[in-house]
């Protein structure tokens, strides 16, 4: 899951003040100012330590904005999140929803009859949608979209990996590629961004795969296993939690140092890490970001009537959201890890 930062208290700002506008030129059949509102909040996993802080962000914004925020847990589950989505509209109870998709496509129906029902909906974090290339809106009507783009996760964390291997003179250079669900829309779309950005580099080679499942432990048994079978291996690639777990795995080997890490997810131990030289590189999300942006754009369109261009939550980070040892200090982290 996904970045997954450095703009949380001035975002907050900004939401006041749109609150503040909000007021002033109100089309017709939008909610006044003082109007109440209520979101539903479709959310991806709550138990997720990167949705967490995204959840506190939405929360936080809807009750500076006079909104009240009905939270929905997925769990991780797309038929479930499917079944709540189905739920909330039906209620009549939301004068807007915030849709965080398990997968990209199995909402689509339900959002567009929500929309059908005059009900605002907007899109965060993951792509609600056929492409994992985009951060635009990929279904006409949606207010809002604030997402990281899978696909340029992936292009980065390869451009990463061959930099640590450049960074040794490794020719070969043997890679562990550590998915967090294998086979999900996400992870597919992440590492063909990650296989195009090595394509070119013969010396870089995946020789072993594994799954962290979103967890530190999941990513120590993986790691574990990748070591175990490839003793010579040179580079680990995996979203912070693998990473993490990737750490205690070489702790115990006694191989700290002998592995280059590079992680993506820009989390505090990914930052810490970096900073270190424990890691190698690591690619930032901004979960805090997204949650407040969301929920403050789908208050703003509910109260004015007025739609906002699709935002990525990453745009102002330095080096395009690339954390190294040479930048690492310019990042702040929205997530624990």
């Amino acid at each position: 899951m996904i970045l997954r930062s450095r703009m949380p208290r001035t975002i907050l700002a900004g939401v006041a003040m749109l609150s503040g506008l909000a007021g002033i030129a109100v089309s017709a059949g939008a909610a006044t100012k003082h109007t109440a509102i209520n979101i539903a909040y479709m959310s991806f996993d709550v138990a997720n330590s990167y949705d967490a802080p995204m959840l506190a962000a939405a929360q936080a914004t809807a009750a500076s904005d006079g909104a009240k925020l009905t939270v929905f847990d997925g769990g991780a589950s797309p038929s479930t999140q499917y079944t709540q989505l189905q739920d909330a509209i039906e209620s009549g109870k939301y004068q807007g929803i915030i849709t965080q998709p398990v997968v990209n496509t199995n909402l689509i129906p339900l959002v567009r009859k929500a929309l059908a029902k005059k009900i605002k909906v907007v899109n965060i974090d993951q792509i609600l949608g056929t492409s994992y290339k985009t951060g635009k809106i990929q279904v006409n009507g949606l207010s809002g979209n604030v997402v990281f783009v899978p696909s340029q996760i992936g292009t980065q964390l390869g451009e990463q990996v061959v930099a640590a291997c450049a960074s040794k003179n490794l020719n070969p250079c043997q890679v562990g590629y550590m998915y967090s669900i294998k086979g999900s829309t996400i992870d597919t779309a992440i590492y063909a961004g990650f296989s195009s950005a090595i394509a070119s580099h013969s010396s870089v080679q995946v020789v072993a795969e594994g799954q962290s499942y979103y967890t530190i432990s999941g990513g120590l048994t993986a790691a574990q296993t990748m070591l175990q079978s490839n003793p010579s291996l040179n580079v680990i690639a995996a979203a912070d939690q693998g990473i993490e777990g990737s750490v205690e795995a070489l702790s115990s080997a006694k191989l700290s140092g002998s592995v280059l890490l590079a992680g993506y997810g820009g989390s505090a131990a990914a930052i810490a890490g970096v900073k270190s030289g424990a890691w190698f590189s690591d690619v930032a999300q901004a979960p805090e970001t997204e949650g407040q942006l969301g929920v403050a754009e789908l208050v703003k369109v509910i109260r004015t009537g007025v739609k906002s261009a699709a935002q990525n939550p990453v745009a102002a980070l330095p080096d395009h959201g690339v954390i190294t040892a040479a930048d690492a200090h310019s990042f702040t982290a929205q997530w624990p890890g």
